[in-house]
C-alpha cells in the first residue's frame, strides 16, 4: 500500500484514534487479516468471524509490528475504531486507488473468472508492475485487500469480482472504480439465491453500468457468443468490444481445435492483425477465457503477436483449477476441485473425455469424480441428473458420485441414461472414492476430480496425485 498516516487512514475510514501516540506515524506495510503474516509496518484488520475474533489477536499483531489496528472497538493497542470494519477497509481502498490514478481491470461472470483473471494478469504484467488476486479474492474483504496492494509504481490492477446477489458488484466497482470491465457469460452457478438467469445478468451488468463514458475512456470487453452478455452493451456508456468465435466479434478465434492433450489451439484474429495460439490450459472453454484476456491487452496497447506469444505460455496461477498431475505409471490426475457449477462442470467433463483420447495409451479409460454442486436451488435435481447423463453421452468410462443426495442424482441420471447400469457408482464419501479409484486404475487412465469447494473433493484428486511416489510431473494449467 502507498504510505498513509495513521490520521490520514482515519480520515478515510470515518474512525477514531485509541491508544496513539503519533498519529503521524505512517502505515508503511501491508493491510492484513491475519495476525500470524504481520510485518512492521502493516495495519492488522481485525474481523469478528464466526470462529474467531480477530480483536484478540490484536496485542500479538501489535508486537509483532503492526502500527495499528483497525478494529471496532478499543483493544488497549494502538487502533483506528469504526462502527463497521467490513466497510472501513473497503473505504481505505477506495481511497488508496483515488490517489494511485491505477488502470483498473475488473471481470466478472457465472465461470471462468479466476482463470480468465490469471491470464490477464500474466498478459499485463508484460505491460508494467500489475496486482492481481491470488487465487479468488473477489468478494467485499478480498477485493479490498487486493487493491490495497498497489503501490506507486502500479501500473495495472486487476480484479475479479463475484456476486451473489444483485447489487454485490456494484458495490465492488464503487470501491475499485474500472476502467475496462469483462463479463465472461452468465451461467446457472449461484442459480439458486438469484432466482434465473436473467436475474444473474443483471447483477453481472452491474459491471458495464459502472464503467465511465467512452470519451473518459470507459472499456467494456464483452462475450459475443452469449446473448445475455451480449445484450450488456446497451446498458453502458462505454466503448464496447466484442470477443468470441462469432463473425460479431472483433477479438476472436478462428480454427479452433484440441491438440492431443486436449489443450486449444487457435488462430487469435484482432483489429490489428492475427497470430496462432497454443495454450497450456486443459479444455476447450479456455479458448473463450484466452480471448478475453487477449481483448483487454489489445486495448492496452500490447501487439497481436506478443499477445499471442503470452497466452501460448502462461498457465494457471491458481490451485485446483484443472491442475493435471501426470503419475510415473501413467495415470493422469486433474484436479478441478476448487468450485463447480453446471457450466464448468460441462466444460471440464468434455476436456476429460479430449484429454482421454489423447492419453495415445492403448485401453486407457476416463473417470469422472463428481460432487455435490451448490447453490442450485429448486434446480439442483434436474442439474445434477443432466450431469449424470452428459457423462454417459460423452462415453465417459465411469462416473464416480461422492456424497448425499446430489451426489445420488448424479448417479441416478447416469444410470438413467446408460444401458448397463456399470457407468456409474454412488459412494458416500472421499477416502470410498480414494479406495474404490486405487484398486481399479491402470497405465493410461485419465481422472476427472470436481465439485463445490465446500465437498472437499480435493482430498481425493491429491491422495490419487501422490499414489506411486507422487513423483509425476504436474502440468501448467
Amino acid at each position: 500500500m502507498i504510505a498513509l498516516t495513521l490520521a490520514e487512514v482515519a480520515q478515510a475510514v470515518g474512525g477514531s484514534t485509541h491508544d496513539i501516540p503519533d498519529p503521524s506515524l505512517p502505515v508503511s506495510g501491508p493491510v492484513l487479516t491475519d495476525s500470524r503474516l504481520v510485518v512492521p509496518g502493516s495495519l492488522f484488520v481485525a474481523f469478528d468471524g464466526e470462529r474467531v475474533d480477530g480483536h484478540d489477536f490484536a496485542g500479538q499483531a501489535v508486537a509483532a509490528g503492526a502500527v495499528a489496528v483497525l478494529a471496532a472497538r478499543p483493544v488497549g493497542v494502538p487502533a483506528i475504531v469504526v462502527d463497521d470494519v467490513r466497510g472501513a477497509l473497503g473505504a481505505l481502498a477506495r481511497e488508496v486507488i483515488r490517489r494511485l490514478g491505477v488502470d483498473v481491470v475488473a471481470l466478472t461472470g457465472s465461470s471462468g473468472k479466476t482463470s480468465t483473471k490469471d491470464l490477464i494478469a500474466q498478459l499485463l504484467t508484460r505491460l508494467g508492475p500489475t496486482v492481481y488476486p491470488e487465487g479468488s479474492l473477489n468478494n467485499e474483504i478480498g477485493l479490498p485487500l487486493t487493491a490495497l496492494r498497489a503501490e506507486a509504481g502500479t501500473r495495472n490492477l486487476v480484479l475479479e469480482m463475484g456476486a451473489r446477489g444483485i447489487g454485490h458488484i456494484r458495490y465492488l466497482t464503487e470501491l475499485t472504480p474500472p476502467r475496462i470491465g469483462v463479463v465472461l457469460n452468465v451461467g446457472t452457478a449461484h442459480i439458486g439465491e438469484f432466482g434465473g438467469r436473467e436475474q444473474i445478468a443483471q447483477a453481472k451488468g452491474e459491471m458495464v453500468e459502472s464503467l465511465p463514458g467512452e470519451a473518459e475512456g470507459g472499456i467494456a470487453v464483452l462475450n459475443a457468443d452469449d446473448p445475455y452478455v451480449r445484450a450488456m452493451a446497451n446498458r453502458t456508456k462505454a466503448r464496447c468490444v466484442f470477443f468470441g468465435e462469432s463473425r460479431e466479434a472483433s477479438v476472436r478465434a478462428e480454427d479452433v481445435r484440441l491438440d492431443p492433450k486436449g489443450r486449444g489451439v487457435f488462430t487469435l484474429r484482432t483489429p490489428t492483425g492475427c497470430a496462432p495460439v497454443t495454450l497450456r490450459l486443459y479444455g476447450e472453454h479456455h479458448v473463450s477465457n484466452a480471448l478475453a484476456a487477449a481483448a483487454v491487452a489489445g486495448e492496452l496497447g500490447m501487439p497481436v503477436e506478443e499477445i499471442a506469444s503470452a497466452l501460448s505460455e502462461a498457465g494457471s496461477l491458481s490451485r485446483w483449477r484443472m491442475e493435471v498431475t501426470e503419475r510415473p505409471d501413467g495415470v493422469t490426475v486433474v484436479n478441478d476441485a476448487y468450485n463447480a457449477n453446471p457450466d464448468s462442470m460441462r466444460a471440464a467433463l468434455r476436456a476429460l473425455v479430449a484429454m482421454g483420447r489423447g492419453s495415445g495409451a492403448e485401453g486407457g479409460r476416463t473417470f469422472a469424480v463428481l460432487g455435490e454442486m451448490a447453490e442450485l436451488g429448486e434446480d439442483s435435481l434436474a442439474e445434477h441428473d443432466a450431469i449424470g447423463r452428459l457423462a454417459v453421452r460423452l462415453n465417459v468410462s465411469k462416473l464416480v458420485a461422492v456424497g448425499g443426495e446430489a451426489a445420488a442424482w448424479l448417479d441416478m441420471g447416469a444410470k438413467n441414461e446408460g444401458s448397463w447400469g456399470e457407468e456409474s457408482v454412488h459412494v458416500s464419501d472421499a477416502e470410498t472414492a480414494i479406495d474404490l479409484l486405487r484398486s481399479q486404475l491402470r497405465p493410461g487412465d485419465v481422472v476427472l476430480v470436481k465439485a463445490s469447494r465446500s465437498v472437499g473433493l480435493e482430498r481425493v484428486a491429491q491422495a490419487l496425485a501422490d499414489a506411486e511416489g507422487g513423483a509425476g510431473a504436474r502440468g501448467e494449467v
